[in-house]
């Protein structure tokens, strides 16, 4: 998922991206609330994982600001305000989920990932397509029953395309998935991990729809 990280304590904020980018996440990070709420308005994001205590504008008006737009993107509140009123009101203004501080990094995870089966209509850790399978805490993927190894992004690549079977994604939305502000991308980059990912699985595993982009292939094509 692409995961718009709202955080303006620093050391926290980074071991918050090194954590979600090893979960296969790519991570942007800003902080304060109104550089949270211009990046929403101009970018697209998976996920707001929002801390309330923020400069500039309360973690609260951020979300009642993205709400009042009819931004649905699915939000976790991540604050040190425990009391019940708070909690209340943060998932009152349309918050997803609420975790205070301190947290256990693995209940983060784990949240993060029930609030990723939610969007994307999965009862379980697992997406399945034909013979593909995807292990969503594991991390892994089998064809045909047997194991793949793969790296990071080529799992967030495969992971990416099959979530959604009927959709055609341009590069420029693949290197959005895969790569955050500021990373360097070579123009063949996405090109490059489609034909690992063809060599380890299946040649047919991912179709090439010309002057558009890449889409997973069906069960009868793999």
């Amino acid at each position: 998922m692409r995961i718009l990280l709202v955080e303006d304590d620093v050391l926290l904020a980074s071991g918050l991206q090194s954590a979600l980018g090893r979960a296969s996440h790519t991570v942007e990070h800003v902080d304060d609330g109104r550089r949270a709420v211009l990046a929403l308005d101009n970018s697209q994001f998976d996920l707001v994982i929002l801390d309330l205590g923020l400069p500039r504008l309360d973690g609260t008006e951020v979300l009642r600001l993205i709400r009042g737009k009819g931004n649905d993107v699915p939000v976790l509140i991540l604050s040190a305000r425990d009391a019940s009123k708070d909690r209340i009101l943060g998932l009152d203004l349309g918050a997803d989920d609420y975790l205070t501080k301190p947290f256990e990094l693995d209940e983060l995870l784990a949240r993060v990932r029930a609030l990723e089966r939610r969007r994307s209509g999965l009862a379980v850790n697992r997406l399945r397509l034909g013979g593909l399978e995807l292990d969503l805490a594991s991390l892994t993927l089998t064809w045909q029953g047997n194991p793949v190894s793969l790296q990071r992004r080529e799992f967030m690549l495969i992971k990416k395309l099959a979530e959604k079977p009927q959709q055609v994604f341009s590069r420029a939305q693949l290197e959005e998935a895969l790569y955050g502000w500021g990373e360097a991308v070579e123009s063949n980059t996405i090109d490059v991990h489609v034909h690992h990912l063809r060599k380890k699985i299946s040649p047919k595993i991912i179709r090439t729809v010309h002057g558009v982009g890449y889409r997973i292939g069906t069960l009868d094509e793999s």
